[in-house]
């Protein structure tokens, strides 16, 4: 497979996006972003959705032009309207309010209605840690998943992120509501590839390791089982109280994801323990886990985000991984 720089390929997405009628600032954000995501193996929210965010603003669906407005709010919680617009710019500038509300008060909560999806949450959780922040957010979607004890997919599959910053890079955890994220099935059916363990149910309702078979029966396999069904009510519910927004069975009538609800929770870590004492804390906490023996030797014991560091790192030397005909896409479109 092929490797570009990451200018190159930001310049890309940026191209396209000019092109779709993005505004030069959020053009540049934006692609920033969509490079980053696949600078950090995250391809799921990289080259592989793109297209599907050009296409969104070719059709309307979103509002090139749209900004976030604060409709509400007590003290260091707020509540925004998002207004349609494009996801990614929406939820960089809802964490960026957040780490503001958070300066002044030690922790910010902004909740944001009426956006659009806002692709690797990841990027919201780095923001914040790059801050010196732990960041907090998640997102409802349209219904992707069924509830523990039935087969309708009812519920969304609402992913939660979580960063903590540290000396050597943030700790992020970003996962899905279900055992793996749509993004990810989505590339291992392109790839052709089966998933290492069960991650749903096909057509019949039979546990499999096809991609292919648990996109087409819409039966994702939640993490926990019923305990993963249950976080995902919850991250639906939360968001659309907080932001004033829609729930995930809302969403779901539209047809399509549109006008989700999400949080953005930042907390001052760094003014709260100073920067020594949070980098002694994190270092102490990585270095206690790496004594861990594994249970193979080609699969140490990582922290979460260790192992996306680690791709950035290598394509910082070597360059981005694209996969070839994903690159050839964009470069004609």
């Amino acid at each position: 497979m092929p490797r570009v720089s990451l200018s190159e390929l930001r310049d890309e997405f940026r191209r396209v996006l000019l092109g779709a009628g993005l505004a030069e600032e959020r053009a540049e954000l934006v692609a920033r972003l969509f490079a980053e995501n696949q600078r950090d193996g995250v391809a799921s929210h990289g080259l592989n959705r793109f297209p599907g965010l050009v296409a969104g603003l070719r059709s309307g669906d979103l509002e090139p032009g749209a900004n976030p407005t604060k409709v509400g709010g007590l003290g260091a919680l707020e509540q925004w309207d998002g207004g349609m617009g494009v996801g990614p710019w929406n939820a960089h500038y809802g964490m960026g309010r957040a780490i503001e509300l958070a300066r002044e008060h030690g922790l910010g909560c902004v909740g944001l209605r009426n956006t659009n999806h806002w692709m690797r949450g990841g990027t919201y959780g780095l923001q914040a840690a790059d801050a010196g922040c732990i960041g907090i957010c998640w997102t409802n979607t349209i219904p992707l998943m069924p509830p523990w004890g039935s087969a309708e997919a009812k519920i969304g599959n609402n992913p939660l992120v979580i960063a903590v910053p540290g000396p050597d890079g943030p700790l992020l955890l970003d996962m899905a509501m279900s055992q793996y994220s749509n993004g990810k099935l989505e590339i291992l059916r392109q790839q052709g590839k089966s998933l290492p363990i069960a991650g749903g149910f096909d057509r019949e309702g039979n546990l499999t390791t096809d991609p292919a078979a648990i996109l087409a029966s819409r039966r994702a396999l939640p993490i926990g089982y019923w305990k993963g069904s249950a976080l995902a009510m919850m991250l639906d519910t939360v968001p659309a109280l907080v932001s004033g927004g829609q729930t995930s069975h809302e969403i779901g009538r539209q047809g399509k994801e549109r006008a989700v609800s999400q949080v953005f929770l930042a907390i001052d870590v760094t003014a709260l323990r100073g920067e020594t004492g949070l980098n002694a804390t994190v270092a102490a906490f990585v270095a206690d886990l790496h004594t861990a023996q594994p249970l193979s030797p080609d699969e140490p014991v990582r922290y979460p985000g260790e192992g996306m560091l680690q791709r950035r790192q290598e394509s910082g030397r070597n360059g981005v991984w694209v996969d070839e005909k994903q690159w050839a896409a964009l470069r004609a479109m």
